[in-house]
């Protein structure tokens, strides 16, 4: 009897540190995406800057995958509508933000990183798969995003110039950095 409430203890134990470290996780992975959104580049012919958070966001959903991907995301999101300065510099902050020009984008961001994670989760893990995963995650990000800019302009080919056109290479770059980073930092984890 002795052994086994020695042994039950134990686990809770084991079971709460695991509970804080993956908090601790998720925090770090919020944060990281807090930092690539303050590195942005604003370009004068579109409300939409060229920003680092959607790499922050691809490279934690491929490096902690789906469910955590997801609950990092969602947290940054939180933490910009409760007014911390964690969004891009160049807009509004805080709750203007996620009704803004790039809105669709920031809502999407959980959905990007429990794609890209669910994705690299349903296979062998590898550099193609990554890059794989982070393509699809892509289209769903530009998808939010350019249908959010599309309600905003009344006009499709408006929003595909002002959200996709300018940034197909810079992200095509973004897919590839983040893949063969999470690839290094998974296997760190």
């Amino acid at each position: 009897m002795l052994r086994t409430a020695l042994h039950t203890d134990a686990n809770v134990s084991e079971s709460s540190s695991s509970l804080i470290k993956q908090a601790g996780i998720v925090i770090g992975a919020s944060a990281v995406i807090a930092v690539c959104a303050r590195l942005v580049l604003p370009l004068p012919f579109t409300p939409v800057p060229l920003t680092l958070a959607n790499f922050g966001v691809l490279l934690i959903g491929l490096t902690l995958g789906s469910r955590r991907g997801f609950a990092a995301a969602a947290l940054y999101l939180a933490w910009g509508a409760m007014g911390l300065p964690v969004f891009s510099p160049v807009g509004p902050g805080g709750l203007a933000q996620l009704f803004g020009p790039t809105a669709g984008y920031l809502w999407a961001y959980p959905v990007v990183a429990f794609v890209a994670g669910w994705i690299v989760e349903r296979g062998p893990f590898g550099f193609v798969r990554n890059v794989m995963a982070g393509a699809i995650a892509e289209v769903v990000l530009f998808a939010g995003g350019l249908s959010w800019l599309a309600i905003m302009t009344h006009s499709w080919q408006r929003a595909a110039f002002f959200g996709l056109y300018p940034f197909l290479v810079a992200e095509l770059l973004k897919v590839t950095v983040a893949a063969a980073a999470a690839l290094r930092l998974r296997r760190s984890l």
